[in-house]
């Protein structure tokens, strides 16, 4: 059974050379762009992007190497860079004819709309991020046993062939963890979407660990680069995220202030996949976020 956004048409998009873009696109007004996290697809947002098509153009892809989206070998070190993987984003607004637009990105998706945000800041007019920290403070924060909540960007991040082999010899168990470990909310992936973030990401293997992969190498040197050279995000941007602070020893708005200009930082009591279980509070946070 296909599962679809109420009220969106998925299209496939072209935005960059042999790269599609499946997209479900829906509403009237202002462009807004959603963009999933790990291990999701664009229904992520099956909640939160009716409510925002009351006012806005929505358009949720699916990112590159994720969902129905083309999944290109990976054969330099930023075929999934960060940077890459924003700059597709350009390329479906540019598809779409929108010139300027609300970036939102959670977890995997966040990082692809920071770096957008960093690269492209005449392209994004506000900036939402829900639950990280920039990824050269990533790995800054994760020390001691409690960044063993953290083991799968470790795993990924080893050189390619094992990661990929002990991923998909337990795909289905591997994906599975973390869909029934990082809710507060047992009902807040219903069994036949969760049957589909396993069906896409089993179908993935190669390409989400080599999103990861870059994680570790390629997108570093492009925040430490950033960082050197005090660029900064210069849109108003909202930062929602569990108060992974406490746990691993850090103040969470203290690491965004360095990278934000006009910074509204959130925590939030629901899990890491607050969108699917807090919808309404995203929206409006959201909707917040564009009055800026």
């Amino acid at each position: 059974m296909d599962i679809i956004i109420p009220g969106f048409e998925t299209r496939s998009i072209g935005v960059a050379d042999g790269v599609e873009l499946n997209a479900a696109v829906g509403g009237h007004g202002p462009a807004l762009v959603l963009l999933h996290g790990f291990p999701q697809t664009h229904l992520m947002w099956r909640h939160v992007a009716p409510i925002l098509a009351e006012h806005h153009t929505v358009v949720c892809p699916d990112l590159r190497g994720y969902g129905a989206s083309s999944k290109p070998e990976a054969v330099a070190e930023d075929t999934y860079s960060k940077r890459t993987m924003a700059a597709d984003i350009i390329g479906l607004a540019d598809a779409l004819g929108i010139d300027r637009f609300v970036l939102v990105g959670h977890d995997r998706g966040a990082h692809v709309a920071f770096r957008a945000g960093l690269d492209h800041p005449n392209r994004i007019s506000h900036l939402g991020i829900l639950d990280i920290v920039p990824t050269l403070d990533t790995w800054n924060v994760l020390h001691g046993a409690g960044a063993a909540v953290a083991f799968h960007l470790y795993l990924m991040a080893q050189p390619p062939g094992l990661p990929e082999q002990m991923i998909a010899n337990s795909a289905e168990t591997f994906f599975g963890h973390f869909l029934d470990t990082w809710s507060t909310s047992s009902d807040a992936i219903p069994a036949e979407v969760r049957a589909e973030y396993l069906r896409a990401s089993r179908d993935a293997v190669p390409s989400i660990v080599a999103d990861y992969r870059a994680t570790a190498t390629v997108d570093v040197g492009h925040d430490q680069a950033d960082l050197d050279a005090g660029t900064r995000l210069t849109m108003p941007v909202t930062v929602v995220q569990q108060d992974w602070g406490q746990q691993l020893g850090f103040d969470a708005t203290a690491i965004w202030q360095p990278w934000v200009a006009d910074l509204q930082h959130f925590t939030t009591q629901a899990g890491h996949f607050m969108a699917e279980e807090t919808p309404e509070d995203i929206a409006r946070l959201i909707l917040n976020l564009v009055k800026r």
